[in-house]
């Protein structure tokens, strides 16, 4: 059976929509950029409600909880077979305010050497053409799904 993600993509109107996407955390992808970047979400078990476990992953990886009706975007697989269920919620959040979850990595592979990283080290608000470049191109049909919810493709 396949992993299951939930996450939400928060979105503002400004002088246009801009969604807000989160970066890997890590020496991995310090210094990737373009089709990398997420929006907030993290597993969750069967039988523990979807958009609970969205929130509770935004608030993990964000450092704060998102309030608001959340809309269901659907569910999307991605390469790796596991399926994200999105949600869209209309907000905002200072990204200057960021404040993630760690987990221990061990780096450089095979050294023996751990050390404690940020699950995501920053945030940025992105219109959609640049969003959808930032994106990792399995979440790109979220986006996608967001813009047509709003009337905007």
């Amino acid at each position: 059976m396949a992993q299951r993600s939930a996450g939400i993509l928060l979105y503002r109107r400004r002088s246009g929509v801009e969604v807000l996407l989160v970066h890997p955390g890590g020496p991995f992808w310090a210094n990737k950029d373009e089709g990398v970047w997420s929006i907030p979400k993290g597993l969750y078990e069967a039988g523990e409600d979807p958009l609970a476990a969205a929130r509770r992953e935004f608030a993990e990886e964000t450092g704060t909880e998102v309030e608001g009706e959340g809309v269901a975007l659907g569910a999307f697989r991605q390469s790796s077979a596991k399926i994200v269920d999105a949600w869209a919620i209309e907000g905002d959040l200072d990204p200057a305010g960021l404040k993630s979850n760690t987990f221990t990595l061990e780096w450089p592979p095979r050294s023996g050497k751990t050390r404690e990283v940020p699950e995501v080290d920053r945030a940025a608000w992105f219109p959609p053409e640049e969003a959808a470049r930032k994106l990792l191109k399995g979440q790109r049909p979220i986006l996608e799904a967001l813009l047509r919810r709003l009337g905007l493709l």
